[in-house]
């Protein structure tokens, strides 16, 4: 089974580049900021560049055919927005999809809590919104509070998914990201790859162990338990699994950590144990976290496709409803490649 294509993330510097401006410009321009003075050239420049290269999304923006919601409000419902960039992600993709249909959207935090939802529903659609994007940071199956499930208007799940899938839903396609993450080492000649998993109950650490699992089985490599190693998402967590995989009679000559912050302790633990990064030991991250393009040398990683997933979601809310039960949308991750990767110089 190929790949995807790697892709890269384009930036407001990218943008800002292409245009001739500063990225304080280009930030002005797409949050369509009015009380700073932009030339019309200017401004029509950038959005026109923005859309070419692809800014905000994995691959080109696309038209979310939103003419029926021209001049309305959407509503964007949220567990938790301050601590974690997945969904100022998916907002940003949600913005760019609607952004020339003059729509707005209208979003509430909720911390999870049901009568924080229902207060959020009920002053969403006072506010006339004419669909709801419910959002949940973690990928998980969710139960819905009846408020939701009897919405007078469309709903869209992002990141999560109901046991009946009574209503579209979208989220990463972790299996696959994982196979890509291990397939990218496999492919500069390891065959004695560990891995940091993360918490085995959430679905996101299972589906990238599974990944990690297809890709050793589809180059051929036996499958050894010794080589994963159990971590929670934090930098403490890597660097200890990384001891542990180090202290193995025969470690491993890549480890694949399934996110960026246990890929951090990582680095630091081969650091310390007097080993360079890719020379000795290659590394690949998962997330796309922006502490990535800090490391020395830069991290490889996967980068979660939030932004492609929020305009799905306001793309689906423009379309007529179809009968349920929907079929879960997995977009697929990207692999960034950077420089904490290179070739097995060791016998695995």
């Amino acid at each position: 089974m190929s790949s995807p294509k790697t892709k890269k993330r384009v930036t407001m510097m990218d943008v800002a580049k292409a245009a001739g401006c500063s990225q304080a410009t280009v930030s002005v321009v797409l949050n369509n900021v009015t009380d700073i003075k932009i030339s019309p050239d200017l401004r029509t420049r950038v959005l026109e560049l923005a859309q070419t290269l692809g800014y905000g999304l994995s691959g080109p923006i696309r038209r979310a055919g939103l003419d029926n919601l021209r001049g309305s409000c959407i509503g964007f419902i949220v567990d938790q927005l301050a601590t974690t960039p997945e969904a100022v992600n998916a907002i940003e993709g949600a913005r760019h999809a609607s952004w020339e249909n003059d729509v707005t959207i209208l979003v509430a935090q909720t911390q999870g809590r049901a009568e924080h939802e229902r207060k959020a529903v009920e002053r969403l659609l006072q506010a006339g919104a004419q669909g709801i994007v419910y959002m949940s940071i973690f990928t998980r199956r969710v139960s819905l509070d009846p408020v939701l499930e009897k919405l007078p208007v469309p709903l869209v799940l992002l990141n999560c998914y109901t046991n009946d899938n009574r209503f579209p839903a979208v989220v990463p396609d972790e299996t696959t990201g994982g196979r890509m993450a291990t397939m990218s080492l496999i492919r500069k000649g390891h065959t004695r790859i560990g891995t940091i998993v993360g918490e085995s109950f959430m679905e996101a650490a299972q589906d990238r162990l599974t990944g990690y699992r297809e890709a050793l089985a589809q180059a051929g490599i036996a499958y050894d338990d010794s080589l994963v190693a159990e971590g929670n998402w934090t930098p403490t967590s890597g660097f200890e699994a990384t001891q542990k995989l180090l202290s193995l009679e025969h470690p491993p000559t890549a480890i694949f950590c399934q996110n960026d912050k246990m890929a951090m302790g990582c680095f630091n633990a081969i650091t310390e144990a007097g080993m360079k990064i890719p020379d000795d030991l290659s590394v690949v991250g998962y997330d796309d976290d922006e502490l990535s393009r800090h490391l020395r040398p830069q991290l490889t990683t996967l980068e979660l496709p939030h932004r492609p997933m929020g305009a799905w979601a306001i793309a689906q809310l423009a379309r007529k409803p179809a009968s349920a039960p929907h079929a879960i949308h997995k977009v697929a991750c990207a692999l960034i490649e950077r420089a904490s990767v290179g070739r097995c110089s060791a016998r695995s």
